[in-house]
C-alpha cells in the first residue's frame, strides 16, 4: 500500500526569519494522523533568512539529522563541535542523554535551505554523537546512494535505529528500483521534480508512506531528488 501526503497537506509555520513545512506533527502544528511513520518522527523542510537562525537549545533521544539543498548552515553544539554544512553534506546529531546546540545562516545575503529530520533511537539514554560526511552529486545520480544506516556501512553516517536513508539525482526518464523486505516500511520524500513511485505521481514536496510493498520503482519525469528511508 502506498498513501501519499501531498505537499500542500503538509503543516505550515512562517516566523519571518524562518519559514517551515512540516511532514509530520511539530511544534504548534499537531494533527493525530501525522504523528511519524514507523521510526521517523520529523521531516521538517526549514528556509533560514540571512544572519538569523536557531538560538542554543536542548534535545534529548532523537537523531537529528540534517540534509542542506542551498546555502550554508553553521552548527555549534555543546560536545565542543563547529561546523558548515554545505548542499551535499549530511550531518547527524544523535542526542542521547542531553545535548545543547544552535544552527545559523552565516549569510549576508542568502537563504539557507534545509531539511530537518529525526528519527527515534531504538534505546534512550545513549551518549550524545556527531558526524558529518559529504556525498557528492555524483554518487547520487541515477542511484540511490546510502547516506546514513544502523551499522555505517559503505561510508553512510551512523544512526541508532534500524533505519537506512537513501539519496537520489535522477533525470527525465531515469529510473531506480529498490526491494522492500517483509516487515519493512518506507518512506519516500521528493525534495523537487516530479515521479512515479510503482505508477503513482507524486510531486515536489509530495511524500509516501509504503508498507506491505515488496520492491518499489521509482521513474523520474523531470529533473528530481529525493530521499528513501527504509524502516525497521
Amino acid at each position: 500500500m502506498i498513501t501519499i501526503r501531498k505537499s500542500s497537506d503538509r503543516g505550515h509555520a512562517d516566523h519571518g526569519w524562518l519559514d517551515s513545512r512540516h511532514t509530520f506533527s511539530f511544534a504548534d502544528y499537531y494533527d493525530p494522523r501525522e504523528m511519524g511513520w514507523g521510526s521517523l518522527r520529523v521531516i521538517n523542510e526549514d528556509k533560514v533568512q540571512p544572519g538569523l537562525g536557531f538560538g542554543t537549545h536542548g534535545h534529548r533521544d532523537m537523531e537529528i539529522i540534517s540534509y542542506v539543498l542551498a546555502g550554508e548552515l553553521q552548527h555549534k553544539d555543546n560536545m565542543g563541535n563547529g561546523a558548515v554544512i554545505r548542499p551535499g553534506d549530511v550531518q547527524r546529531m544523535s542526542a542521547g542523554t542531553g545535548v545543547l546546540h544552535s544552527e545559523f545562516n552565516p549569510s549576508p545575503n542568502a537563504p539557507v535551505h534545509f531539511l530537518q529530520i529525526w528519527i527515534e533511537p531504538a534505546a534512550s539514554g545513549q551518549a550524545p554523537g556527531y558526524e558529518q560526511k559529504a556525498f557528492a552529486a555524483e554518487e547520487k545520480r541515477g542511484r540511490l546512494r546510502l547516506v546514513a544506516s544502523q551499522d555505517g556501512r559503505e561510508g553512510s553516517v551512523t544512526v541508532h535505529q534500524d533505519a537506512d536513508l537513501y539519496a537520489s539525482l535522477l533525470g527525465p526518464g531515469e529510473g531506480v528500483s529498490q526491494p522492500i523486505a517483509p516487515g519493512r516500511q518506507a518512506y519516500l520524500h521528493l525534495i523537487r521534480g516530479e515521479v512515479r513511485i510503482n505508477g503513482i505521481a507524486l510531486a515536489g514536496g509530495d511524500g509516501a508512506k509504503i508498507e506491505g510493498e515488496t520492491e518499489l520503482s521509482i521513474l523520474a519525469d523531470a529533473d528530481s531528488e529525493l530521499l528513501l528511508f527504509d524502516l525497521g
